[in-house]
């Protein structure tokens, strides 16, 4: 299998001085072709307003190129042409090629490209043009994933109505093969498209690569969420169609996640290893997205321990892995004779990795902080705005959490653990200060009979207050050390954006403001019992009559416990409410459920912080919002519309 790994450049520039000085020892380890995620971080000679203003210039690029080479490394660019187009549809002369439309036809804000569209074909060749001299590996990766708004545009659902959505996409595929056909290059495709519409495998054009993601461990086949998690088997049509498969884990984390889940990603790469090497899949490929959380050397560090899969045969133990990894990745131990074919006997094997105890001991710290991972929206919320804090919840757990991650910056620092990971850590337990503290302070917020004005100068909120306050300056020198190890040191990280954020909030909550909510909020619980893609939350009815959102919350968890049908997670919401406490008054609320799948709701009720008022008929009773996810079949999002709604009524 060809060997590959991924640099997602879209989400954020990486210096190139720290890029180029990585491919040689990307090539020591074995990889043998780079994919880079541009998206609007290069210049396009032919379509000059995409770049946007910190893009890489195209003698940048180039130096990338040429450097992989020089150390025997392919560029594959990847040019996405479908789902994630927001990099054209941003530039006003381009937005008429998204497939969204308002009501009077006009091409809204955002979306994603219309295949149809009578400029796409040629938009996408002057894409395709400018990057061509890049494309050292004969390849061009064109995207197409997660294009879900697909048959939207009027000329689309015209097509659809005729011959069917699955048709409709492959005749896109078919017109994107014959570009990059043109340009002699081989054309690649992510295949999660091909799980909705299984119908076009047959119309693909052979000789095209596909790339089949999925981020979690597994043990026959790949899942996919949206079917709740079903196995689906796409290798055996996409071979019996001669069209060859990558397949793709991911080396990074979800979202908001300040470190990778280690042992989730290791799983995840080894269940790929085996699952590749059964079907015989041509290649393997190491994904990583939205890395402008994180600090980079971590992931590289889990590439490095992916490495182990070739260079060590036998080495599948998540923590040797990783130990292995982190001595690839921040020493000269273990590198592995350059310029010699991996086949060759005894060629580009690893030096023997000396059982050092400090590589272990930096891998016990990573997998140590796996047992609390911020993970899932419910957690994130937190990041955007504090009157969405449960005053019910009980502190004991995120206590422990606090505990153990200033047990684990110690740790690190006795370990002399690498300066990316010690800031990492650092910034966990800074969030997990911040969730203790302020959940402590809301749950006093509620209790008292005015704002938390001065809290800092004595009494109860005294002591949460002054802790997380101590912790901001720690906080935004370990952001910036994990941002600035790799990228411009002068641009703000979101993870410093996020601690100044809170800054301003405290300084706001010292002034007498309540940004914990008024005196009432609505608490319940959620059960994601069947995982899937929901949004759910809750509405206050208006005078007027009409429904106001006053929480909303993705139900994603982004992690392996909760990637299979039945799911154990159960997360406590809340919302403010708009009630001044009189029982004639009371408030009409509902809780609503979006997207694809349906959840459990449970305990209910209106609180103060001392006084309760469940909601009527639902006392120790779960309810079932939504309808269950298809295990087959194209999925329909709409989340402006409730797929479920329960109205809630309150005993006075």
């Amino acid at each position: 299998m060809i060997r590959a790994f991924q640099w997602d450049l879209a989400r954020q520039v990486e210096r190139l001085d720290w890029l180029l000085a990585q491919l040689p020892r990307y090539a020591d380890w074995g990889y043998q072709e780079l994919y880079l995620h541009l998206e609007d971080a290069i210049e396009y000679p032919s379509l000059r307003r995409v770049a946007r203003r910190d893009a890489y210039s195209r003698r940048q690029v180039g130096q990338l190129v040429d450097a992989a080479s020089r150390a025997g490394i392919q560029v594959v660019p990847i040019v996405n042409l479908l789902g994630h187009t927001q990099y054209l549809i941003k530039v006003p002369e381009l937005r008429d090629l998204n497939e969204l439309r308002a009501a009077d036809g006009s091409p809204l804000e955002r979306g994603q490209i219309c295949p149809l569209h009578p400029r796409t074909l040629e938009i996408a060749e002057l894409l395709l043009r400018d990057v061509a001299p890049f494309c050292t590996a004969g390849k061009v990766h064109v995207g197409l994933d997660e294009s879900f708004h697909l048959g939207r545009h009027p000329l689309s659902r015209k097509e659809i109505a005729r011959i069917g959505r699955a048709a409709h996409f492959a005749r896109y595929v078919n017109r994107l093969h014959g570009l990059t056909q043109a340009l002699g290059l081989e054309m690649g495709m992510w295949a999660d498209m091909l799980y909705f519409l299984p119908e076009a495998i047959p119309l693909l054009p052979t000789g095209i690569t596909a790339y089949e993601w999925y981020y979690h461990a597994f043990r026959r086949w790949p899942r996919v969420e949206l079917f709740n998690f079903a196995e689906v088997d796409i290798a055996t049509p996409l071979r019996r169609r001669g069209i060859q498969l990558y397949g793709c884990p991911m080396n990074g984390a979800f979202r908001h996640e300040p470190l990778p889940h280690f042992g989730d990603r290791l799983g995840n790469i080894v269940a790929w290893w085996q699952h590749a090497q059964r079907i015989g899949a041509a290649g393997f490929l190491m994904t990583g997205w939205e890395p402008n959380r994180l600090a980079l050397e971590l992931t590289t560090a889990i590439d490095a321990a992916a490495a182990c899969l070739w260079l060590d045969p036998g080495v599948t133990e998540p923590r040797e892995m990783l130990a292995r990894g982190f001595a690839r990745a921040f020493s000269r131990v273990g590198r592995v004779i350059p310029n010699a074919p991996l086949s060759s006997p005894g060629a580009r094997r690893t030096r023997r990795i000396k059982d050092n105890p400090p590589y272990h001991q930096w891998a016990d710290v990573a997998f140590a902080c796996d047992r609390f991972p911020f993970a899932g929206y419910p957690r994130w919320q937190i990041n955007e705005r504090w009157d969405t804090l449960s005053r019910r919840e009980p502190l004991a757990g995120y206590r422990a959490e606090e505990r153990h991650f200033a047990r684990m910056v110690q740790q690190a620092r006795r370990a002399e653990a690498p300066g990316p990971m010690q800031a990492s850590v650092e910034f966990r337990h800074y969030l997990a200060v911040r969730d203790y503290a302020l959940r402590k302070l809301a749950a006093l917020g509620a209790r008292a009979s005015r704002p938390l004005r001065n809290a800092d100068a004595g009494g109860a909120p005294a002591l949460p207050l002054r802790a997380l306050q101590s912790s901001i300056p720690p906080a935004l020198h370990a952001a910036r050390v994990m941002w600035g190890r790799t990228r411009d040191p002068r641009v703000a990280s979101p993870n410093e954006q996020i601690v100044h954020a809170d800054a301003a909030r405290l300084r706001a909550l010292r002034q007498g403001k309540r940004l914990f909510g008024g005196e009432w909020q609505i608490c319940y619980r959620v059960w994601n019992f069947a995982p899937a893609v929901q949004l759910v939350g809750i509405e206050q009815q208006q005078p007027d009559g009409s429904w106001q959102t006053l929480q909303s919350c993705y139900t994603i968890e982004f992690q392996s416990a909760a990637a299979r049908p039945r799911g154990p997670f159960v997360r406590e919401h809340a919302a403010p409410v708009d009630w001044d406490g009189a029982r004639e008054r009371l408030p009409i609320l509902r809780l609503f459920v979006r997207g694809v799948g349906e959840v459990k709701v449970g305990a209910i009720a209106l609180t103060n912080g001392s006084a309760v008022l469940p909601a009527r008929g639902l006392r120790g009773q779960w309810r079932r919002l939504g309808n269950p996810a298809a295990r087959r079949g194209w999925p329909v999002f709409d989340w402006t519309r409730n797929t479920a709604a329960l109205p809630l009524r309150f005993s006075p």
